[in-house]
Order: C-alpha cells, then structure tokens, then sequence
C-alpha cells in the first residue's frame, strides 16, 4: 500500500508541544482511514481567528491502537 499524507489542523498550543517533542501521539477520528506508514501534515490554526498561522509540520505515524477510545477514533504514535 501506497503511504498517504494527511493534511490536518492543529491548535496552537499542541502544534507547540509537538514541534517541542513533548507531544508524540494524535488522536483523531479515523475517517480518513489512517495506516502505519503515513504521514500527517500538521498545519497551525488558531480557533480564534479562525485562520491558519502558515507553520507546519510533518510527522509519521508508527503505531496506531483504538483501545479505550470513542467510537471511530484513533490513537496514533508520531516520530
């Protein structure tokens, strides 16, 4: 299978901890059918303004489980 990048938006405050490697995972609704192999591109968006800072970065997801989650959602590990 072909790897897919995922274009997302991401909060400030958690595009940060991601950036500073804090952050190493997402949690999401897999409606995009996410797979171990791809990539999210992360964009900053500001809930506030309602627009998008233009800083972005991109992750690949390692490991995905949806143990103890919500119904369609996913936890996926980032690096």
């Amino acid at each position: 299978m072909i790897p897919k990048l995922h274009r997302l938006k991401i909060q400030p405050k958690y595009f940060e901890a991601v950036c500073d490697g804090k952050k190493s995972f997402e949690i999401r609704k897999n409606d995009r059918n996410f797979q171990v192999g791809d990539s999210l591109l992360l964009e900053e968006y500001n809930p506030e303004t309602q627009e998008y800072t233009g800083r972005v970065v991109e992750r690949k997801i390692t490991y995905i489980t949806n143990y103890a989650q919500q119904e369609n959602y996913v936890v996926m590990a980032i690096v």
